[in-house]
């Protein structure tokens, strides 16, 4: 899922002609949207949105410094970062691939959550639960161990689906989010004992040790660069012999990599390292497409890890 966000500029013309360009982005009339956006961002000069779609569609254009400048431009605008200028920035190779700023996955989530599961479910044909909740069935089985959890912790928790899908195996269920929005659509579900918000390393730092006997996280993961943190504090969180399965997006290359759609992908090497340095056996590291997009299945793996003493 990759959402613009859009913020009014405060000024009604501007607005407008960032509408309009909009439009014609969409139609294909790149030059002439470049030139409205123009117009907007004279009228409003921290008009942060506008920024971002010239930015988008000077990239269009194959024209790369001046994308990267606009997208510089939004930044500046608003420092807390939104929009996610700073991860189109490293998408252009302008910058380091680094963290996702929690503002730009909080305002994600908070505009889409009122239409998250029409979106998801209907329109990309989300499937990464019920994939997660088979691995970990056929993992535990395979090791013969309990598939019912005393305890579990559905990291990005959003609207419930894993929760919906992992209701008859676990007694307890904790959510967590960073969208206020998703923790909202969660709550009216009635699926969770405890709902939290906060980002996915925060909301583990507040739980005890060895207090966990199952750690979720469907389509949560692919907003992480660097999973290290994560899986340490997974790890802690987790009782001996304990699961974390998550979903994840990939790529045929090494290492990690930022997609079109502002998700990041790993690839299968980087899980088999980052799982093992982290303490865990890697009991499952299957291909498994979490949703289509643009008809085509986007390319993942499901993973399913036990917590080693």
């Amino acid at each position: 899922m990759s959402q613009r966000l859009f913020l009014s500029s405060g000024d009604l013309t501007a607005d407008r002609r960032f509408e309009f360009a909009r439009d014609l982005q969409l139609r294909g009339d790149l030059i002439a949207a470049a030139g409205l956006l123009e117009q907007a961002i004279e009228l409003a000069p921290n008009f942060t949105s506008a920024w971002i779609a010239l930015g988008e569609v000077r990239e269009q254009l194959g024209e790369c410094d001046g994308a990267v400048a606009a997208f510089r431009r939004a930044r500046e605008c608003d420092p807390s970062d939104q929009h996610g200028a700073g991860l189109r920035l490293m998408r252009l190779g302008a910058e380091q691939l680094s963290s996702m700023p929690k503002a730009y996955v909080q305002s994600l989530f908070d505009q889409y959550a009122p239409r998250f599961e029409q979106a998801l479910v209907n329109d990309l044909g989300y499937r990464a639960p019920a994939h997660l909740l088979k691995a970990v069935l056929e993992a535990r089985a395979a090791a013969r161990k309990p598939v019912l959890f005393e305890r579990a912790i559905d990291l990005g928790c959003g609207t419930g689906l894993a929760a919906a899908a992992f209701a008859t195996q676990v007694d307890f269920f904790i959510g967590i989010d960073l969208s206020p929005g998703m923790i909202r659509q969660a709550r009216a579900t009635g699926l969770y004992d405890q709902l939290e918000v906060a980002d996915m390393i925060e909301g583990l730092r507040d739980q005890p040790d060895a207090s966990t006997n199952l750690i979720v996280a469907t389509d949560a993961f692919v907003y992480l660069a660097d999973l290290a943190p994560a899986l340490v504090e997974s790890k802690r969180v987790l009782t001996d012999d304990g699961v974390l399965a998550f979903s994840l997006e990939t790529h045929d290359g090494r290492g990690v990599i930022l997609g079109p759609k502002l998700r990041y992908a790993h690839a299968a090497e980087y899980v088999r390292e980052a799982t093992s340095k982290a303490g865990f056996k890697l009991l499952t590291l299957e291909p498994a497409s979490p949703r289509t997009e643009n008809n085509e299945p986007v390319p993942g793996f499901h993973v399913v890890a036990e917590n080693l003493e």
